[in-house]
């Protein structure tokens, strides 16, 4: 495929063989970001460890300081005071069995994070097949089951991200919008590479961080000098 007139001038701005520090990665990333929306702007990391191993995963969240400038459809799966408590922290959508029979029989996924309690996680499982290949199976990693619910919901809606290692040994990951501008989108950026560097498995060996990419949607890659871990 062709690349458009927009991507081949970005290319031809800056040296995409070279490895730029953090901060002159980001005013480049966001240069090249030339499309008419507002694009988002995405950090890609791999790493030195083998995802076929149980003990060298690397996954979590985090509440990225200036969120991720996308605003997020959130589902919670409760009953009683939990969904009450939902519903005041800001769920789009809080119900119960009736919901999961939407979804199984409707096939409806107008959400996109699915929070729920763990009493009703027995309910949700029943649809496990269906939620799973979309991402949207909650999980205790994530923080989307939980008896705390509103404090999830809370922490979705001010921007948090989950990362975690694909098969090939990368995370990608949004870290904001162009609109942010370099400071913000900097921030970003240096609160997930810390919890990536903090989450380094204790099984892995040799380098751990491989390279680093900042791109944006439309955008080319941005190789970042990270020397951390």
């Amino acid at each position: 495929m062709k690349a458009g007139k927009k991507y081949a001038d970005s290319v031809k701005t800056y040296d995409h063989s070279k490895a730029y520090d953090p901060n002159e990665a980001v005013n480049l990333t966001l240069s090249t970001a030339k499309a008419k929306f507002d694009e988002t702007i995405e950090l890609h990391v791999r790493l030195g460890v083998d995802p076929r191993q149980a003990d060298q995963q690397v996954r979590g969240v985090l509440v990225l300081p200036n969120g991720t400038g996308k605003s997020k459809k959130v589902l919670v799966i409760a009953k009683g005071e939990r969904a009450d408590a939902a519903a005041a922290a800001g769920a789009d959508i809080v119900g119960a069995e009736e919901l999961i029979q939407k979804i199984q029989h409707e096939n409806w996924f107008d959400f996109d994070v699915m929070i729920t309690t763990p009493d009703m996680m027995g309910v949700v499982g029943r649809i496990g097949r269906l939620l799973g290949p979309k991402g949207l199976m909650p999980n205790p990693k994530s923080g989307t089951v939980t008896m705390d619910v509103a404090k999830a919901v809370k922490e979705v809606k001010a921007g948090k991200v989950e990362y975690r290692l694909d098969k090939t040994a990368i995370i990608h990951c949004p870290i904001g919008k162009k609109s942010f501008g370099a400071e913000k989108i900097a921030e970003n950026f240096n609160a997930l590479m810390d919890a990536i560097v903090k989450a380094k498995p204790a099984a892995a060996k040799g380098q751990y961080i491989k390279s680093v990419t900042l791109t944006s949607t439309m955008g080319p890659g941005v190789k970042v000098n990270f020397n951390r871990g």
